[in-house]
């Protein structure tokens, strides 16, 4: 299994899974969209990086391609034989979600659809499928894959529930290897400028009074984005007919300790734009990982403390440029 399509390529998790498939010999067919959902400043950035470790490895085809569309998910099957699909494209957001539903579904669930019709029609057997750990919303913890997870509380939880069903169905009838992977809450270099870690980061170093819903007890299972692809390219290799496996640290914290913290390392004042928690915020995240360690022989590496180490050191390197992203 060597050629691989990964969508969404130039997202935060896609561009790190493609430079580590490169880097691993693979060949990668990347097809992303590159909407301005957040700043494509970024994501050119990620672009340019990944056509970096393309020109040491080789292996890299870019397309910017949506999976909405029949068309050039056919395009790309037609003209390479493709041996596994890792599907990272996602309309990301809780909130977004509620206020242009579908468009959600349009992304994460039609696209998926998209997807799996052309593994189907050209017997494509592998298909890696991210979910998140949103999913579990009302669940106790820590979470595990048996629980009932048929309580969505935002139209993403929503539509991710829904790209794991159809996986269920087309594993089912046309023989595919499909693998869900809940992730839980994933950090790292090269982030979605929307996310909390990111922004704290950025407020924090600014002086910026940092948005905080709620008062910061909520509590987190952080994943540093190295973790996850490493749990995406042991799921290559799973060869069950249909999976569902959480990716996390298994180690939550609350989010006034990773605020403390970020504030320590940048030897800055923390200040405060407190609001009232969201309806859609879950209060508590915790993965159990066992299955992850049975059946991928998986288990998390970087620590939080190291995590959000290593994300500073990328901001301070990218520091001019970045301070000019859209949050």
């Amino acid at each position: 299994m060597k050629r691989i399509l990964v969508t969404g390529c130039a997202g935060f998790i896609g561009y790190h899974t493609t430079k580590e498939l490169l880097k691993r010999g693979y060949e990668v067919i990347g097809i992303d969209n590159v909407n301005d959902y957040y700043d494509i400043a970024l994501k050119d950035w990620r672009l340019k990086d990944l056509q970096k470790v393309m020109l040491k490895y080789g292996g890299f085809h870019f397309y910017q391609f949506d999976i909405r569309k029949p068309l050039d998910v056919d395009s790309i099957f037609g003209n390479y034989k493709v041996d596994a699909v890792i599907n990272l494209v996602a309309m990301a957001g809780v909130d977004n979600s509620i206020k242009d539903p579908k468009l959600y579904f349009d992304t994460n669930v039609q696209g998926t659809l998209n997807l799996l019709e052309h593994c189907k029609k050209f017997k494509v057997k592998k298909f890696v499928q991210a979910s998140t750990s949103g999913i579990y919303a009302g669940q106790e913890t820590p979470f595990k894959e048996t629980l009932a997870v048929n309580t969505p509380i935002s139209p993403y939880t929503a539509s991710k529930k829904c790209a794991e069903v159809l996986g269920h169905t087309y594993s089912y009838l046309d023989d595919i290897s499909f693998t869900a992977l809940r992730f839980f809450t994933v950090y790292g270099p090269a982030g979605r400028p929307d996310m909390s870690l990111f922004r704290f980061i950025r407020w924090i170093d600014e002086g910026t009074p940092i948005l905080l819903y709620g008062d910061g007890t909520q509590i987190r299972d952080f994943t540093y984005v190295t973790d996850i692809v490493d749990g995406l390219i042991k799921s290559l290799d799973l060869e069950n007919s249909y999976e569902i496996i959480n990716l996390g640290s298994d180690k939550p914290y609350k989010l006034n300790y990773i605020i403390e913290f970020i504030g320590r390392q940048l030897n800055k004042e923390v200040k405060y734009n407190r609001k009232e928690v969201l309806k859609t915020d879950i209060k508590v995240t915790w993965a159990d990982i066992s299955k992850a360690k049975r059946l991928l022989s998986w288990k998390p590496k970087v620590d939080i403390a190291d995590g959000i180490k290593s994300m500073i050191n990328w901001y301070n390197n990218n520091k001019e440029w970045v301070k000019g992203l859209k949050l």
